[in-house]
């Protein structure tokens, strides 16, 4: 059976489908995972050349599935989640097929029909992660065109699902630069995608604040550069995988509103341009005697 998807270039790309034995990863009542043995149509996954736009995502989390996924698209990607679970117990180097075959119940031929190597694995991990945080940014932007409330949007939106999905986030950060082919290629592309978003957010602010010392040569006359802001959002961001843990920490909702805090205050107060502000401390004048003291010290003198 051939069934075909549209690319970007707007050209029908064939998928050929076979049936092949294998468990079936179904959603048992309660969200969890149960495992039942059945005959599916698995079809070959396009590589990022091809870049298929189908109708349906192949790498869209379960709990935000719309109903009229297929079932492939739900078992593949309660898949990527066994799978990031490896990576992020054993990291890419120590995990290997034969460890998510023992995780998911899913046989080693039926994950290789999946995934034709490990590094198509960790593609489509951080393709989905990626994907999933700015698909959600740009529907919750649309709700608001005040530049506070969008900044603030951004850091719920990434601290949500950075909590939501800690683990996600360490493969991210730590086999960050493994993929060095078409793969890196078309994921570098997106994280810049994501970088620009912010940046764009952050000028937005400081255009409208008249915020001058904030911009992308500020830091060069004194001010806050765009870049070291928004890099600097990133790293109280991205590492909260590392010090992140439920009962002891606020919830996302509050935790989003406290890093929004520290950084809106932090550039909404930057400092005037001068030697201050550069860190410099400024040169020890001599002090002017007044009339009076001239006086008082004359008549020491006499």
């Amino acid at each position: 059976m051939i069934t075909s998807c549209t690319s970007t270039a707007g050209a029908e790309i064939p998928i050929r489908e076979r049936k092949y034995p294998r468990r079936r990863l179904a959603q048992a009542p309660g969200g969890r995972v149960k495992l039942e043995r059945t005959f599916d149509r698995i079809p070959n996954l396009a590589g990022p050349s091809q870049a298929p736009m189908c109708a349906s995502s192949p790498t869209r989390t379960p709990e935000t599935s719309p109903l009229n996924d297929t079932r492939f698209d739900r078992r593949l990607a309660v898949i990527l989640d066994f799978a990031t679970e490896v990576f992020a117990e054993k990291g890419y180097d120590g995990a290997s097929m034969r460890d998510l075959s023992r995780l998911s119940g899913v046989s080693l031929a039926g994950l290789y029909y999946y995934f034709e190597s490990k590094e198509k694995l960790l593609y489509l991990i951080q393709q989905h992660t990626f994907a999933t945080i700015v698909e959600r940014l740009r529907e919750r932007l649309a709700a608001s065109r005040d530049p506070e409330t969008r900044i603030r949007i951004f850091i719920h939106n990434h601290v949500d699902y950075s909590i939501a999905k800690q683990k996600a986030m360490k493969v991210l950060s730590h086999e960050d630069d493994v993929l060095k082919n078409g793969y890196g290629v078309e994921l570098a592309a997106i994280k810049r995608e994501y970088y620009r978003i912010c940046v764009g957010l952050v000028e937005e602010l400081a255009k409208v604040k008249g915020l001058k010392s904030v911009g992308p040569k500020a830091g060069a006359a004194g001010g806050i550069s765009t870049r070291t802001a928004v890099m600097g959002l990133f790293g109280m961001m991205n590492w909260l995988y590392t010090w992140y843990k439920p009962g002891v920490d606020p919830e996302a909702n509050v935790l989003a509103r406290e890093i929004s805090d520290i950084f809106l205050q932090g550039i909404g107060r930057a400092p005037k341009t001068g030697r201050a502000s550069r860190g410099e401390v400024e040169p020890k004048r001599p002090k002017q005697k007044t009339a009076a003291r001239k006086v008082s010290a004359a008549k020491k003198r006499t």
